[in-house]
């Protein structure tokens, strides 16, 4: 009984702890100069004009001039000024943050990796400290530096990039917000030099700002937020008046051909709706591994295969009713879309005779679950 209050009194001091954690809003951008800190400092000024206090613990202008001007009568928490291999370098100084205790700070590249000697190795930690002490942020990073994203972003540019953050960190964030301009826009800001001094224009040019390259990133960036900000829906919103995302449930048995089909099919219906799906084997009692011959056996898992190559979550479980097996799935994830093989017999007589058809039907109708029939 002991543990147990202990444990219920753990969960209490948890949850006043969660409660009392800063708000932390990230801006993200598919590339430097799409106008993520010039949006902070806009936002910094309105703020401060609401009577928030708000203050810029860690800004990079990149001497851009528009951004730089916006900068005049915001708070600025000094930097602290490390020795470093016989050089004076600067860091956004945590602990100040932490004494001064402002309602928001303004923290600018979140990616960061501090000089060496620093108490954290990157500013993304530094920020969870900030928000540990009850402080909100709000922060900023370029696509580019999402860990989850780094092979993705090495394929389209061909850069590895070092500087990366860990996706649970934006997980944490309460809001995180897309800067978004076209590929042409982009290209006319860097040619006016808006991103970069005119002796590294040419140069950019020719790497990182290619107009395919950039569209690429866009849609990384966009797809990003879009997953961001279903996560927060799932979160938030009641399921009763949420708007339906798509989920898609493709059911197999062991017929290899019939199976292959369906995957391939789903996959595509997924693509089309951009949803997560799964791919569902009820293994019954008369197809047991024990039971089941070798080489269907083989080809089920060569389906398997197939299945998470084209990005499906493959479930098998076992019952010996196929209906109930369905429905539980489509409970527990949530699912729009029931995927079946067309059946052997007309549809028309399965319907009226096959039981199993009968309650699945039944019971996705009065559940609002679409059921496809793949040919």
């Amino acid at each position: 009984m002991d543990a147990e209050k202990e444990k219920n009194v753990k969960h209490f001091l948890d949850l006043i702890q969660k409660s009392r954690k800063g708000k932390f809003k990230v801006y993200i951008g598919m590339s430097a100069g799409v106008g993520k800190t010039y949006r902070m400092l806009q936002e910094a000024h309105t703020l401060l004009k609401k009577g928030i206090d708000v203050k810029i613990g860690y800004v990079e202008t990149h001497n851009r001039k528009e951004t730089h001007e916006l900068l005049a009568g915001l708070p600025v928490i000094p930097r602290r000024t490390i020795f470093y291999k016989g050089k004076e370098l600067e860091e956004m100084d945590v602990q100040a943050i932490i004494n001064l205790r402002p309602e928001i700070v303004i923290v600018d590249e979140l990616a960061h990796t501090n000089i060496e000697g620093s108490k954290n190795e990157k500013r993304w930690q530094d920020v969870l400290e900030i928000l540990d002490a009850g402080i909100n942020v709000i922060s900023a990073v370029n696509i580019q530096h999402i860990e989850s994203l780094n092979q993705n972003v090495k394929d389209i540019t061909n850069v590895d990039v070092q500087e990366r953050v860990p996706d649970n960190v934006l997980r944490l964030a309460d809001e995180v917000v897309n800067i978004d301009l076209t590929s042409d826009e982009l290209i006319t800001r860097l040619k006016e030099g808006k991103i970069y001094t005119e002796d590294k224009i040419q140069a950019a040019l020719n790497n990182f700002f290619k107009s395919d390259q950039i569209l690429q990133l866009r849609e990384l960036a966009l797809k990003e937020v879009a997953s961001q900000v279903v996560r927060k829906v799932e979160n938030e919103v009641p399921k009763n008046v949420a708007l339906r995302h798509e989920k898609l449930l493709a059911c197999i048995s062991s017929n290899d051909k019939t199976a292959k089909r369906i995957i391939r099919k789903a996959a595509r219906l997924a693509s089309y709706y951009n949803s997560n799906w799964y791919v569902l084997y009820i293994e019954t009692p008369n197809e047991s591994s024990d039971k089941i011959a070798l080489d269907k056996q083989r080809y089920l898992i060569n389906n398997f295969k197939l299945a998470t190559e084209l990005g499906a979550e493959v479930i098998k479980v076992q019952s010996s009713n196929i209906t109930d097996a369905i429905l539980d799935i489509v409970e527990q994830k949530d699912i729009t879309t029931v995927c079946i093989g067309k059946p052997h017999l007309n549809l028309f007589k399965v319907i009226l005779s096959t039981n199993v058809f009968n309650k699945l039907l039944n019971n996705l109708s009065s559940s609002n679950i679409d059921l496809v029939i793949l040919s």
